[in-house]
């Protein structure tokens, strides 16, 4: 490891390689630094959100040094409220233990290189060829081919993500064009369907959801929230610590949603 690095280096880093500037999101995702620390980083931190319980986790273990914690869930999910109750306690705690704070959200999502939608895709075997589902002018997932039956498909969700993945069993038995958009993103099954895809997976969605797979003819697999983002983080943490030589790791905190 070569010591210490300056944070603005980092940063200036991570808004060109996501193109921060360039890829649109939520108003509140505020992509970039959100909090920034005395100014140089020793170590780097990974994880999907920026709850207290990840922020306390990561000031424990580095009580003596000056983390990155990058993040895909952001400080300001829930608006631009006052700096008081869970908001100030966040905000006290990084500050004390010396915690930069960095988001990256559709920016992450979308990347093609450490996205989550690649890495997940790289990590069910499917051979992206292409992308669909527009969303504020991008597109953001990703497809391509798979040959293999829908309940195999899930059970090497399930191993591959630690987690419980939920079959709407509305296409194929045997899956062939399947594709992906990490997340919340149940809202997209028409895209899915007007991409010609015969299996489309994400995190998860709302009710109704269930008849849009069933009478469109869709496989919908969702997988879990949580559990389809935790892996572009880390994908970008890798690629940062490799960059500029300082050790890096996750912290993995679950919500089984």
């Amino acid at each position: 490891m070569s010591g210490p690095v300056a944070l603005n280096d980092l940063t200036d880093y991570l808004d060109r390689y996501l193109r921060i500037e360039e890829i649109p999101d939520e108003a509140n995702a505020l992509n970039g630094l959100q909090v920034g620390n005395s100014g140089t980083v020793d170590r780097i931190v990974a994880a999907v959100d920026t709850s207290q319980a990840t922020i306390d986790g990561v000031v424990e273990q580095s009580p003596a040094g000056s983390p990155l914690l990058l993040v895909h869930h952001g400080l300001f999910w829930d608006g631009h409220i006052p700096l008081t109750g869970r908001r100030l306690t966040r905000v006290q705690r990084l500050l004390a233990g010396d915690v930069a704070l960095y988001a990256a959200h559709m920016p992450l999502d979308v990347h093609p290189e450490v996205g989550n939608n690649v890495e997940l895709a790289r990590l069910v075997g499917l051979k992206v060829n292409g992308w669909f589902g527009d969303l504020h002018g991008i597109p953001i997932g990703v497809q391509g081919s798979l040959l293999m039956s829908r309940d195999a498909l899930v059970e090497r969700l399930n191993d591959q993500l630690d987690t419980q993945a939920m079959l709407l069993p509305g296409g194929p038995s045997e899956v062939s064009r399947v594709g992906i958009i990490s997340g919340g993103a149940g809202s997209m099954i028409a895209a899915a369907r007007d991409a010609d895809l015969d299996t489309y997976i994400t995190g998860e969605g709302p009710h109704y959801t269930y008849f849009d797979a069933m009478e469109w003819g869709l496989n919908v697999i969702y997988a879990g929230h949580y559990a389809t983002e935790q892996f572009g983080v880390q994908a970008l943490a890798q690629r940062l610590g490799a960059e500029f030589d300082l050790p890096w790791s996750f912290h993995h905190h679950p919500t089984g949603l």
